[in-house]
């Protein structure tokens, strides 16, 4: 199969646009993500995501009509938790009630630190800082994407370095000794195109033509193909809660094939993920949630310390095409071991 680096490299424009709070980015002359950080949006995040045929694999921003109208706050491709010392920093989004707004956290877009474009590759460097509900700034967030591509390829290389900006800052997955259930919300997360769901999803809230959100017992489901494949072999809705180097979402989109691939590095803490695969369209690599996903036969705790900064690797990878498990192993393994 097409490889990222196979063939001629194509360009890669990253375009910074400030004045309208995004990046656009272009591979081969091809549209395929923007950085936005909208004030409608509680954080910073890649939308929309393309093929390199061009087919849109995340859900709109607002919902599209037919699109499923839930969870407002899974917005792209974003990096965030439920359970920051305490605040919900996953879950916020403009449908917050004001009497919950203060248990929740936000993401705020410092500035642009890097834009390289390139042939076979492009930058893009981005400061950020992660606010309680109680206004205080907690982390500074230093995050590279690295975009590539080739044929019927495009990866988004994603390094997220958190620092403290006074003590440490938990990241716990327990509550007085318990599993805490808000921990089961991280940590890369991304929305996808209705196509991608599973098509076992039957009812939910959806928009309707005129953007009315109307909840639905049954949908027409004949062009939803979407299905997970992990690493460790486990498909569909066996994948949620369970430990891989990677897994991968393939379907048809627009009557072409299509796969969105999350590939957990051995160096990020938690390794392997576990992965919060929702066949209602979210899918995410979470590796701190560890007591809720293992019903508390695992803990993790984890908490960053002033001097310790916390580094966060994945790529993620788009495809025009459905890979076997074999290929994206290869895939995998051609990945964690580059040189640089």
């Amino acid at each position: 199969m097409s490889r990222v680096t196979q063939g001629e490299e194509p360009s890669v424009r990253i375009v910074p646009h400030e004045a309208e709070r995004r990046v656009d980015i272009e591979v081969d002359g091809k549209p395929f993500t923007s950085y936005i950080w909208p004030t409608t949006l509680k954080k910073p995040v890649l939308h929309p995501l393309l093929t390199a045929d061009e087919v849109e694999v995340t859900r709109g921003f607002p919902p599209k009509p037919g699109e499923r109208a839930d969870h407002p706050h899974q917005v792209g491709l974003w990096f965030n938790f439920g359970n920051v010392n305490g605040f919900d920093f996953w879950n916020n989004s403009e449908a917050i009630p004001p009497d919950r707004q203060a248990k929740m956290g936000t993401i705020l877009h410092q500035k642009i630190t890097e834009t390289t474009s390139g042939q076979g590759e492009g930058k893009l460097a981005v400061q950020a800082v992660w606010r309680q509900g109680d206004g205080t700034d907690i982390l500074r967030e230093d995050t590279t994407f690295v975009i590539k591509g080739g044929p019927g390829v495009r990866s988004i290389d994603r390094m997220t370095t958190l620092t403290p900006l006074g003590d440490a800052v938990s990241m716990s997955d327990t509550s007085n000794g318990e599993p805490a259930e808000a921990a089961k919300e991280g940590l890369l997360g991304i929305r996808v195109v209705r196509a991608l769901e599973d098509p076992n999803e039957k009812g939910g809230q959806f928009t309707d033509a005129s953007g009315k959100i109307t909840k639905v017992a049954q949908m027409d489901t004949s062009s939803v193909t979407g299905a997970y494949t992990s690493s460790e072999g486990k498909t569909t809705k066996d994948v949620w809660a369970t430990r891989g180097r990677w897994t991968m979402l393939s379907g048809t989109v627009e009557d072409k094939p299509a796969t969105i691939a999350i590939l957990d590095s051995p160096t990020n803490p938690g390794f392997p993920t576990y992965w919060h695969a929702r066949g209602y369209g979210l899918f995410a690599a979470n590796p701190l949630g560890q007591a809720v996903f293992s019903e508390g036969k695992e803990r993790l705790d984890f908490a960053i310390e002033p001097d310790a900064p916390a580094t966060f690797r994945y790529r993620v990878l788009i495809l025009s095409s459905q890979p076997s498990p074999e290929e994206m192993e290869e895939l995998y393994q051609e990945w964690v071991n580059e040189k640089g």
